[in-house]
């Protein structure tokens, strides 16, 4: 993912993770766990640099 889309991503995970912690103090504990996954998951994905980093293929063969 590039830059952009990474961010729109990360923050849409966390306000949906922030809105369903919210949720969960109405109706029950298995609903906040929901949320605190999402918001990780979202604050990974904003916050994950090494994503965009290609690495250079090692060859193991030798070559004729």
């Amino acid at each position: 993912m590039n830059l952009v889309s990474r961010s729109i991503t990360g923050i849409v995970l966390v306000v949906i993770g922030l809105i369903v912690i919210g949720v969960a103090f109405f109706t029950s504990l298995v609903v906040l766990i929901y949320g605190i996954l999402i918001l990780i998951f979202g604050l990974f994905i904003l916050f994950n640099k090494k994503e965009d980093i290609i690495e250079e293929i090692k060859s193991g063969g030798k070559k004729k």
